[in-house]
């Protein structure tokens, strides 16, 4: 980190390289779109360059890295939002998700059934995960997916750690809403 900061290329670019494919699954996560995430990640690790000599080191490089990369997927969803609108009858794509399915995968080989089952669940997951509020979206990646403790969220998004505490109780509540399949059969 300090011979980044002093500007040799080659440890910057190490340092940018491991942290390359976190910041990639965060964008992935927060935006649901390959290409989206992809580019976000590029801009993402641009910015920390631009922005690395006013790293003032209170937090890792990680956290501050993973704000800068919450910041930049926060602007492109608003900016999106503002852009266009979403027909209500679209399907919401949901990416595969290698950290989510090995959690949520059982200890035996599943049959057929079983796996189509958790393949439908699991994009019914992405796809009520799309329709939440960024800010309710962000808290929920940072804390179930990526298993961030509540103070290193409130680092990351600027925020008291009792706002990140209301906003995953709020998001978690509008997340079990939405998979819920009453719930679901009647927005249908």
């Amino acid at each position: 980190m300090d011979a980044a900061r002093a500007g040799d290329q080659a440890a910057l670019g190490q340092l940018l390289q491991h942290h390359e494919r976190r910041v990639h699954n965060l964008c992935l996560r927060m935006v649901n779109q390959a290409d989206d995430a992809a580019e976000l990640t590029q801009d993402t690790l641009m910015k920390a360059v631009q922005k690395l000599p006013g790293f003032r080191g209170d937090s890792t490089f990680g956290t501050w890295l993973t704000r800068v990369a919450m910041n930049t997927c926060l602007s492109h969803l608003r900016k999106r939002k503002l852009r266009r609108t979403t027909s209500l009858d679209a399907e919401a794509p949901g990416p595969s998700s290698q950290r989510l399915s090995d959690r949520l995968a059982q200890t035996r080989e599943p049959d057929v059934f079983s796996r189509v089952e958790h393949q439908d669940r699991l994009q019914q997951l992405y796809a009520a995960l799309a329709t939440l509020d960024p800010d309710h979206r962000a808290v929920l990646v940072l804390r179930d997916l990526d298993q961030m403790d509540y103070t290193q969220i409130a680092q990351t998004l600027d925020l008291p750690p009792g706002t990140v505490k209301s906003r995953l109780f709020r998001a978690r509540l509008a997340l079990r809403e939405r998979m819920n399949p009453a719930s679901l059969a009647d927005r249908a």
